[in-house]
């Protein structure tokens, strides 16, 4: 089953359990994945979504929760913040664990002791071995920290 199919059959499983909070940030992530779709069918009438572009969605929607719950928390919001987290909680179910600091640091450590030295090299070769594993930001940050 793919990841878009499983979305799909959590959300009937949310609709039947009258679960409102799972069920609107499924729909919510299946509009997303509907349009993309959509998109990439406009270009080729065959095309579907494979499980990485799904967790590519998945994941742009995951990042604007969290944009969301500092500007809310900023805000002294914290009903709203709150409300976003466990929307994050749901999403981040259907994502990839996320690499810890110090796997990034490993794998950055590996390509300096290969030669690699320059920031811009260092962030490409990094990005490739992480992609939908490890947020951008920390990868800069200890790219940055080691190449200093």
């Amino acid at each position: 089953m793919t990841l878009y199919e499983q979305i799909t059959s959590d959300m009937k499983t949310a609709m039947k359990a009258g679960d409102k909070a799972k069920l609107e940030v499924l729909r919510f992530a299946l509009s997303g994945l509907n349009s993309a779709l959509k998109e990439m069918q406009m270009k080729d009438a065959t095309a579907t979504l494979a499980d990485e572009d799904v967790i590519t969605i998945l994941q742009k929607e995951a990042k604007r929760r969290k944009e969301s719950i500092e500007l809310f928390r900023q805000g002294n919001r914290e009903d709203l913040a709150t409300n976003e987290e466990a929307q994050l909680a749901i999403l981040a179910t259907y994502l990839p664990a996320q690499m810890s600091s110090e796997e990034i640091a490993g794998i950055v450590d590996g390509l300096i002791a290969g030669g690699n030295n320059e920031f811009s090299t260092l962030m490409r070769e990094v990005s490739k071995v992480t992609k939908g594993r490890a947020d951008g930001k920390m990868v800069a940050e200890i790219v940055k920290e080691k190449t200093g």
